[in-house]
C-alpha cells in the first residue's frame, strides 16, 4: 500500500477551496491531459455526502474506469472519497482543509494498492506512486490558480 500526502497553501477562503476540490467540472479541467470525464453518478457541479461519480480516463495508454463515493463529509474541513469499483485493489483519498491567517491549507492524504499483489507492490513503487503524485500536484495547482483568481467563478457560479 502507498500513502501519499501533499499540502498546498492557497490564498483564498476555506469554503471556496473546499468547494473547488469537490467540483466535478474543475476535476475534469485539471486532468484534461488524461481525457478524464465523469460518465455516471454526479457528472457536473459539486459532489456531496454519500454521492458517487464514475470517471473514465486514459492512464498508461489504457482506458480506465473508476467509481468512487463520498464516504465522509464535514463541511468545510474534510471529505473523503473511496473507490467502489475500479482497477485498484484499494483506493481512498482524504481532503483536509484548515484556515490559517486568511489562507487555506489544503492537505491530501491518498492511500492505494495496485490490483495485482506481488507485481502490484513493484508497480506501486516504480510507476503508480509518481503517476498519482503527478495527478495530485497538477490538480492542486489548478485549484490554487482558480481559487486565487476570478476563475473560481466558472466552477462556483452561485457563490
Amino acid at each position: 500500500m502507498i500513502r501519499l500526502e501533499l499540502e498546498t497553501l492557497i490564498s483564498a477562503p476555506i469554503e471556496r477551496c473546499f468547494d473547488l476540490s469537490r467540483s466535478i467540472d474543475l476535476h475534469m479541467a485539471s486532468t484534461n491531459w488524461t481525457g478524464e470525464r465523469a460518465t455516471a453518478g454526479v457528472t457536473t457541479g459539486l459532489i456531496g455526502a454519500g454521492q458517487q461519480v464514475t470517471w473514465q480516463g486514459r492512464h498508461f495508454g489504457l482506458w480506465v474506469t473508476h467509481t468512487s463515493r463520498i464516504t465522509k463529509y464535514d463541511y468545510p474541513s474534510h471529505f473523503q472519497d473511496c473507490m467502489l469499483r475500479g482497477w485498484f485493489r484499494r483506493f481512498c483519498h482524504d481532503h483536509f482543509f484548515r484556515a490559517i491567517d486568511g489562507k487555506t491549507s489544503m492537505k491530501d492524504a491518498m492511500e492505494f494498492e495496485a490490483p495485482v499483489p506481488l507485481l502490484g507492490t513493484i508497480a506501486e513503487r516504480l510507476i503508480l506512486e509518481s503517476h498519482m503524485r503527478d495527478l495530485l500536484e497538477k490538480r492542486n495547482a489548478h485549484i490554487k490558480r482558480c481559487a486565487e483568481s476570478d476563475d473560481w467563478r466558472k466552477y462556483l457560479p452561485d457563490a
